[in-house]
């Protein structure tokens, strides 16, 4: 097993009609579907995008 920690994130809301950049950004965290759930390593980077789409998505640690 890998050392990282992972997050789980649930998309509960649509990405359409949102700002420019906000639907790419749910579709470069692997979610484009109401209630699609990913596990996805805890980094920097990624918690960026979950910043840019917060109120589109639940993370749990």
């Amino acid at each position: 097993m890998s050392d990282q920690k992972t997050i789980r994130v649930t998309q509960i809301a649509s990405g359409n009609g949102r700002k420019p950049g906000q639907q790419e950004t749910l579709i470069g965290l692997g979610l484009n579907r109401i209630g699609r759930v990913r596990d996805l390593q805890d980094t920097p980077s990624v918690r960026g995008m979950l910043r840019k789409v917060a109120h589109l998505v639940k993370v749990e640690d």
